[in-house]
């Protein structure tokens, strides 16, 4: 890695410890997410995403089955949290998601983790599904940083964030991951009962491009900084595939890293949904690629 994490210099001027302190009230109303909830998590309440007080973690390791820029030779530094505050229908993680099968831990304990994983030689600290839990993961890094992380960090996150909260990120991450589900309302509240994901997601993505911007890489090309999109194709125009990549190359840049995925499978409850019940086709995704050329993205897929 050549360049320096940006965490680092909030650290040494103490606007980490700052972020902190702003983070830890949100949980006291929880508002971390566009649900909105206003529950106690510092007393136990939990909303709709079921997450509370303290960090819970499913599995720590080198993932190698991520984008190639995070994942280089060594893998990339993957963190699972709990819970989820999007709670799809179709979800392919659900039992970590819905079902939160996982580990309490201390953000001593996960500044451990990343360590533990820099050690292994990872690319990046990759947390999955941090929306929940992001003012326990920033209380994790001034101890994590003051025992030598310096890996870039990766929010891995369903797109449905609360745009006061990544602002006060700005600085802390170095590589946004989001995905953009739909962009049809009528769908993103039958599936994930979130009938504002797309405004909401409209707007997170143009937050994360100006703080991060597009995608670079280093000579190896591993990634540094950035903006890496997901949009996951889905059976029967489902998720707005059109429309979600005429955004990408219209209002944020044509040269975004966006990665087309064609492994949606029918999970959870999808069989409860005629529409979505099904993998996708091979002529939907081609369509899907088709439609992401013609917007001229060239990059990820």
């Amino acid at each position: 890695m050549t360049i320096i994490p940006s965490y680092i210099l909030l650290h040494e001027k103490g606007e980490l410890n700052h972020r902190i302190l702003l983070l830890r009230e949100f949980l006291e109303e929880c508002r971390l997410c566009p649900r909105e909830c206003g529950v106690n998590r510092l007393d136990g309440e939990v909303g709709v995403c079921q997450a509370g007080r303290e960090l819970k973690v499913s599995s720590a390791f080198p993932h190698f089955g991520e984008e190639s820029p995070l994942v280089g030779r060594h893998g990339s530094g993957t963190i699972f949290l709990t819970h989820c505050n999007l709670r799809c229908a179709f979800c392919q993680n659900y039992d970590i998601s819905h079902d939160g099968n996982g580990e309490r831990i201390t953000p001593s304990d996960l500044a451990r983790i990343m360590l533990r994983l820099q050690e292994m030689g990872c690319h990046n600290i990759n947390f999955v599904t941090p929306t929940q839990y992001a003012p326990q993961i920033l209380s994790s890094l001034p101890e994590a940083i003051e025992k030598g992380l310096r890996l870039p960090i990766v929010y891995n996150c369903s797109g449905y964030e609360s745009l006061e909260v990544i602002r006060l990120l700005e600085g802390v991450v170095n590589i946004y991951m989001p995905d953009v589900k739909y962009l049809d309302e009528k769908h993103s509240k039958r599936f994930s009962s979130a009938s504002d994901y797309p405004e909401v997601v409209k707007q997170v993505l143009k937050e994360m491009h100006r703080q991060v911007g597009d995608l670079t890489m280093d000579s190896s090309g591993i990634a540094e900084r950035g903006l890496l999109i997901r949009h996951l194709v889905m059976p029967n125009g489902v998720a707005s595939s059109e429309a979600v990549l005429k955004f990408i190359a219209e209002e944020i840049s044509i040269h975004s890293y966006v990665n087309v995925m064609d492994q949606y499978r029918p999970e959870y409850r999808a069989n409860e949904y005629p529409e979505i019940n099904r993998r996708i086709t091979h002529k939907e995704f081609l369509e899907a690629i088709h439609w992401a050329k013609g917007f001229h993205l060239y990059r990820g897929f």
